[in-house]
């Protein structure tokens, strides 16, 4: 069994709100992506057979895409922008190969991960490769701040990924360390590829730090959502398998908040298949069903909807725009994806 949380009425107005702002910046978009085939490319034939089999299945390119409006937004009117955008292309595509490894993930955007065609070794070293061409590409750019920006960026995220480690399979999780864990591994991203919109526009701090906040509570929202979406029959339609998250032992804010109010039954159930991996093919059904019976699938989206608020928020000091407002709609679209 798998559930989604419907919105009938809400789900044909938000599934074009991604688009409008791809619109916006569809020129600088696509001079990102011949930057990001020509910087993948290398005489070891396997690095851009392998780096572009990731990038062939797709994506939405979000991360960059929020690069260029960020720098949009704050009145850029140069080409920094495009190679940075890239940059952090990089970056968020080295962290998936990198993941898919760690999760041992089978699937990828809806096609077999690059881990299960190539092997764990070379989507690792092709990983750290990518990473190696993001540095390459802050450094071209010339400016300490966004070599800052980006570097601490990329720590934080390792980080985020360490601390999901050490918090598997442990069911005394508690709410505070897993949004610890997605605002590294997750939201860094989000924000530094807001920030150095501004940056590259020389504005003030205030306005950095504005697309700092924007960025950074769009992607916890997001990250709440794909938590959700894990235990969703609208996964399948986004190229995953239900219940990936808890097949792996993932503390997740889902199954915080299902064990925190079961009574000692529903515990003994969590410790059994997500702390011991002890499961029958029945156990995910019924996983979701403890999930709906407290409410813990719909206060994460309402948690991803306070997040979204403060994003919006963030927005509030520049002046309205198309790129504004589209950048708003990003918030739905992101977090009305389980609809």
């Amino acid at each position: 069994m798998a559930i989604v949380v419907s919105l009938e009425d809400e789900r044909g107005k938000k599934a074009k709100s991604f688009d409008s702002l791809v619109a916006l910046v569809k020129e600088d978009l696509e001079k990102v992506n011949r930057t990001v085939i020509e910087r993948m490319h290398s005489p070891v034939k396997l690095i851009p057979q392998l780096a572009g089999h990731l990038v062939v299945a797709g994506g939405k390119r979000l991360r960059p895409v929020l690069t260029l409006a960020s720098a949009r937004l704050a009145g850029h009117r140069g080409e920094r922008h495009v190679k940075l955008a890239a940059c952090v292309e990089f970056i968020h595509t080295a962290t998936l190969l990198h993941d898919d490894v760690v999760d041992e993930s089978e699937l990828r955007r809806g096609q077999a991960s690059a881990n299960t065609l190539f092997g764990n070794k070379p989507s690792v070293l092709v990983g750290d490769f990518l990473f190696s061409r993001a540095f390459e590409l802050m450094v071209e750019d010339g400016s300490l701040a966004v070599l800052a920006i980006l570097s601490r960026a990329s720590s934080v995220i390792a980080e985020g990924e360490v601390l999901q480690l050490i918090t598997a399979n442990d069911t005394e999780t508690n709410e505070d360390a897993y949004l610890e864990v997605i605002r590294s591994k997750t939201a860094a991203l989000f924000a530094a590829a807001c920030r150095i919109g501004a940056v590259v526009a020389d504005r003030p701090k205030v306005e950095e730090e504005a697309l700092d906040s924007y960025g950074l509570n769009l992607g916890i929202a997001f990250q709440l959502i794909d938590d959700v979406l894990d235990y969703s029959a609208k996964q399948a339609v986004l190229g995953k398998t239900v219940g990936d998250d808890f097949r792996e032992g993932k503390i997740t804010l889902p199954v915080i908040l299902a064990f925190r109010r079961g009574d000692k039954e529903e515990r003994d159930f969590w410790r059994r298949t997500v702390e011991r991996l002890d499961q029958t093919e029945a156990d995910l059904d019924r996983a979701i069903a403890l999930m709906e019976k407290h409410g813990s699938l719909a206060d994460t989206v309402a948690r991803a909807r306070h997040y979204g608020s403060i994003a919006r928020d963030a927005l509030g000091i520049f002046p309205d725009s198309a790129v504004k407002q589209a950048m708003i709609d990003v918030i739905d679209f992101c977090i009305d994806r389980a609809f």
